[in-house]
């Protein structure tokens, strides 16, 4: 289990566990972070994105071209920064442990 730093849209902080080998994805939408993950971690909905602090980012693989394509497709109606991701394409270890993520603005 890694233990995962949230800052919610209205601002509120929070940790929570995510098991090892899981989708970040599952890991906030379970804990009712705001995450909706409504394509089942496919990448093909954008409701669990992220912004990654730069620590973490650092560990993270480099965005798949499918990842690239939904945030560019996101940015049309949210702010997509350098930091954004997609946690769905985030596969939780231990390596990630003390990870601090914010849930990004729900697209509207």
């Amino acid at each position: 289990m890694a233990k995962i730093f949230v800052v919610e849209r209205d601002g509120a902080e929070r940790t929570i566990e995510a098991p090892d080998g899981d989708q970040l994805m599952e890991a906030l939408r379970d804990e009712d972070t705001g995450i909706e993950g409504t394509c089942g971690g496919t990448c093909s909905c954008g409701t669990c994105h992220v912004y990654v602090d730069a620590d973490s980012l650092a560990k993270l693989p480099a965005r798949g071209e499918d990842e690239d394509m939904m945030l560019e497709a996101l940015a049309e109606f949210v702010e997509v920064r350098d930091n954004s991701r997609l946690a769905c394409q985030i596969c939780v270890s231990d390596a990630l442990a003390d990870m601090k993520v914010e849930v990004a603005p729900a697209v509207e």
